[in-house]
């Protein structure tokens, strides 16, 4: 599954609400989200538009390992894909 190319942070933070991130505080154009379910996990999130395939890529690869799922499990869990 494909990376979806045009996905702004705003929406990021919003779709990772799902897992049951809450976001904690930002700094300038970066907000930083935090969950507690499976285990304290932190990830920050760029406010940009779109955000960079690389890092979306990274952030995504690290919630997915953080819940235990492939990255496309979570793109369809955010409906993303």
């Amino acid at each position: 599954m494909k990376l979806p190319r045009d996905i702004d942070g705003a929406a990021l933070v919003t779709a990772l609400r799902r897992l049951g991130y809450e976001k904690v505080r930002q700094r300038g154009s970066h907000v930083r989200i935090t969950t507690r379910e499976g285990g304290e996990h932190h990830e920050v999130i760029p406010l940009h538009n779109p955000v960079r395939a690389k890092t979306l890529s990274s952030i995504l690869k690290s919630v997915a390992r953080h819940h235990g799922i492939s990255v496309e499990e979570l793109l369809r869990r955010l409906d993303l894909g």
